[in-house]
C-alpha cells in the first residue's frame, strides 16, 4: 500500500476506531507486540529514585551517532527481527523482508497488516538518550542502545504515532491508551536505570504522577 495512503488512513482512524475493519485493517487485535516483560511498578518506582537529575543537553546529537538496525541473525536486521518478535502470522522473504504479517500497535490499539504500516519505536528515543548521558558513551555502547533485544526499548508500533512521539519524554508524550501507560513508564524508567541514564525535573515528575497507579 502507497505510504500516503497509510497516513490518511491513521487520521480517520484516532477519530473513527470502529471503522478498523472496514477500511481493510485485521479485524481486532489478532497480534500481540511482543515487548520483553518491564519491571514492576515497585521495582520502577525504585530504579526511579535513583536516577540522577539532570538538565538535557543536545549539544552535538546526531542519529547517524546510534548505528542501528544492525545484523542480528542470518539476513534479518534488528527491525525485521522485531517485527517477526511483535507480529502474528509474519512471513518473510530470502532476505528476511516481511511479505505477510498483522502487527498490533499498543500505543493506539490499531493493527495493521502492511508491514510498511510498522515503525519499530526506540521506547527511550535516541535524542532523548543523548540528552540524559549517551552523548558520553562509545559508539558500540550506542549501537547496543539503538539495537536492544533484551530491555524492553524496542516495539512494533503504527508508523505515525511513533512519527508524533518523535523523541519526547512522558512529560510531553504519552500513547493515546491509557490502559498501556503503566507498561510504558514501567520500561521507560527500566531502560533508563539499566543504561545510567539520567532524567530532566518534569520528566521524573511525569513518571511518579504515571508509576503510582501502577
Amino acid at each position: 500500500m502507497p505510504r500516503f495512503y497509510a497516513r490518511r488512513r491513521l487520521g480517520f482512524l484516532a477519530a473513527f476506531t470502529g471503522l478498523i475493519a472496514s477500511v481493510g485493517l485485521v479485524n481486532g487485535p489478532t497480534a500481540s507486540a511482543a515487548l520483553p516483560t518491564p519491571v514492576s511498578g515497585a521495582t520502577a518506582r525504585s530504579y526511579l529514585a535513583a536516577l540522577p537529575v539532570a538538565t538535557e543537553n543536545r549539544t552535538g546529537y546526531s542519529r547517524d551517532l546510534f548505528p542501528h538496525w544492525i545484523t542480528q541473525s542470518g539476513t534479518c536486521n534488528t527491525r525485521e527481527t522485531v517485527l517477526k518478535r511483535d507480529g502474528s502470522g509474519v512471513v518473510t522473504d530470502s532476505s528476511c523482508a516481511a511479505t505477510s504479517g498483522s502487527w498490533y500497535s499498543p500505543y493506539d490499539g490499531a493493527t495493521w497488516s502492511a508491514a510498511s504500516d510498522v515503525d519499530i519505536d526506540h521506547l527511550v528515543p535516541l535524542a532523548e538518550a543523548w540528552d540524559s548521558g549517551a552523548g558520553g558513551w562509545t559508539t558500540s555502547r550506542r549501537q547496543a542502545f539503538a539495537n536492544d533485544l533484551t530491555r524492553p526499548q524496542l516495539l512494533a508500533v503504527t508508523d505515525n504515532v511513533n512519527q508524533a512521539k518523535g523523541d519526547q519524554d512522558p512529560a510531553t508524550w504519552m500513547p493515546s491508551r491509557t490502559a498501556y501507560h503503566c507498561t510504558y513508564v514501567r520500561a521507560w524508567v527500566q531502560v533508563k536505570y539499566y543504561y545510567g541514564l539520567s532524567v530532566d525535573s518534569a520528566e521524573k515528575s511525569a513518571l511518579q504522577n504515571h508509576l503510582a497507579g501502577c
